[in-house]
């Protein structure tokens, strides 16, 4: 069977990218396509798939513009429908914000999206830009949205069967999309085996990207009221700022290799997580698998896995003192009620491993894709 997965951009990493590369790991012999493609920013992370070939299409490959996508929306249709995969019998599309679910297919190629969620700048949820402030950019942002809307719509149609995420994501396809869909858990790395003792350290925390729409802000506040320490892993254009409202107990970490970062979850008290609307979430994920409590907004997709008061906390307003509400429960927690909590979390975190989400694509595949053309 042959077979090419498509993903909407790789210039960064982070779970969209988790879910390519086991995807690429589940057919090692599938070509890739995508938008744009800068191997240079994807860190640490780059050599995961130095070694693959990657079809980048028209628009990436112009210097100036390809990095400049936003201005250049109105574009995504032209450029997804620009791909041919008629020599293919099975297209797996890995869908987000820049829509990959909208490329063509013609039978008897059999077209599968697995959707992250549905753009979210179309539908009224936070991004990790700000571009509303500015009045001429929200003009044109509410002409192209409105044009796009109608598009994601039409070439929500196109896939022969749909994958969601988790049920929130769900949720937004059947309202957004009327499709029907089918739940897989996107796949966290976890490692196979932690220690249970109570490590003497006491620092909390916290791997995102550092955009808005994470909020990474109300945790910062948290830690400059309570003075508890806070390490925030991750980069983006939110550093500056977010560098600039940080007390001293709150430290920056970017580019650290594997081992450093699994020793400082294997040290951590536990973590913290402010994102809105997420549609999944799966740093949190990753870190009850290293047996931490979770203390996160109730919002989006994270209430599917954070049972209150058992497997972490979950603060119902998106403030430093509705968070610390719940941090003052973690902490009055006794040692043997904190340890069944971590054992909680890992076993939560053991059920999405990247084992069982390759299990269930390739019997989902399996089920519904013909293994050759006839």
């Amino acid at each position: 069977m042959k077979v090419a997965i498509v993903h909407d951009q790789l210039n960064e990493f982070g779970g969209a990218e988790r879910v390519l590369v086991s995807l690429k790991q589940i057919y090692p012999k599938a070509d890739v396509y995508t938008t744009t493609y800068n191997p240079y920013s994807l860190g640490v992370h780059r050599s995961l798939i130095k070694n693959w070939k990657v079809n980048v299409s028209w628009f990436g490959k112009i210097p100036i513009i390809k990095n400049l996508y936003s201005p250049f929306r109105f574009l995504t249709p032209y450029i997804w429908e620009s791909f041919n995969f008629d020599d293919y019998d099975l297209v797996i599309s890995s869908s987000g914000s820049w829509m990959s679910k909208g490329v063509k297919t013609n039978k008897p190629t059999i077209h599968i999206s697995y959707i992250h969620h549905p753009p979210r700048y179309l539908y009224g949820y936070e991004t990790a830009i700000e571009w509303q402030k500015y009045f001429i950019v929200r003009i044109y942002a509410y002409i192209v949205n409105h044009f796009l809307r109608i598009w994601d719509f039409e070439s929500s149609q196109r896939p022969d069967y749909i994958i969601a995420n988790s049920k929130e994501t769900q949720k937004r396809i059947e309202k957004f999309y009327r499709r029907n869909s089918t739940v897989v858990y996107p796949p966290v790395s976890i490692p196979k085996t932690i220690s249970y003792s109570l490590s003497t350290n006491r620092y909390f925390i916290t791997v995102s990207r550092l955009a808005k729409a994470k909020h990474i802000d109300v945790l910062i506040k948290a830690a400059n009221k309570k003075k508890f320490n806070l390490k925030v892993i991750g980069s983006g254009r939110d550093k500056r700022y977010l560098r600039s409202i940080s007390g001293p107990t709150v430290e920056f970490l970017d580019n650290i290799s594997d081992k450093e970062f699994s020793k400082i979850f294997e040290n951590a008290r536990a973590f913290l997580f402010a994102s809105k609307d997420e549609e999944f979430g799966i740093a949190p994920v990753e870190a009850m698998g290293y047996g931490l409590p979770v203390i996160a907004y109730r919002s989006g997709g994270v209430p599917e896995y954070i049972e209150d008061g058992a497997n972490g906390f979950l603060f119902d307003e998106l403030n430093e003192d509705s968070l610390l509400d719940k941090f003052a429960k973690l902490n009055r927690l006794s040692t043997k009620q904190y340890l069944k909590m971590k054992k909680l979390a890992r076993k939560t975190a053991e059920k999405f491993s990247e084992k069982n989400f390759k299990k269930s694509i390739d019997d989902f595949v399996k089920k519904h894709a013909r293994t050759t053309r006839s």
